[in-house]
């Protein structure tokens, strides 16, 4: 979101352009329920290296437990937010935006194991196919 703030008093004519990121009081957890799974996604800056990171946490028990926290984009050099989580039985499909001061990529990762494992970060911006190749090099 882009903020213009006039600067100055009535007669000034001087505008500064601020970007303001959201607020941790309008972050989301979105879950995915399928069964007795449940798979919650979200984005943290609590990461040793400082910048927001995708979270991931599975339960194949109606959510009475969940397995150990996955982070599922392991960025250095962007902001990974704006996490969508969606599933149908053992599949589970996260989504999500990696930011940084000049580019906004949508990415994706894919498990077909109820969370356990996930396939590389797929760039949904990328022209061409996308995923793995017949000999099982990423594409």
């Amino acid at each position: 979101m882009v903020i213009l703030a006039a600067i100055g008093m009535a007669a000034a004519t001087s505008l500064v352009v601020q970007e303001v990121r959201a607020p941790a009081s309008i972050r989301q957890a979105p879950p995915a329920i399928t069964g007795d799974n449940v798979y919650v996604a979200w984005w943290t800056n609590n990461t040793v290296n400082g910048n927001n990171e995708v979270l991931f946490r599975a339960s194949t028990d109606g959510g009475a437990s969940f397995a150990d926290k996955t982070n599922l984009s392991n960025t250095t050099d962007s902001d990974s937010e704006r996490v969508e989580v969606d599933a149908d039985e053992d599949s589970v499909i996260i989504t999500w935006w990696e930011t940084n001061q000049t580019d906004e990529t949508p990415v994706m990762r894919v498990s077909s194991d109820n969370g356990v494992t996930f396939g590389p970060i797929l760039k949904l911006s990328s022209n061409g196919t996308i995923g793995e190749t017949v000999d099982g090099e990423e594409g």
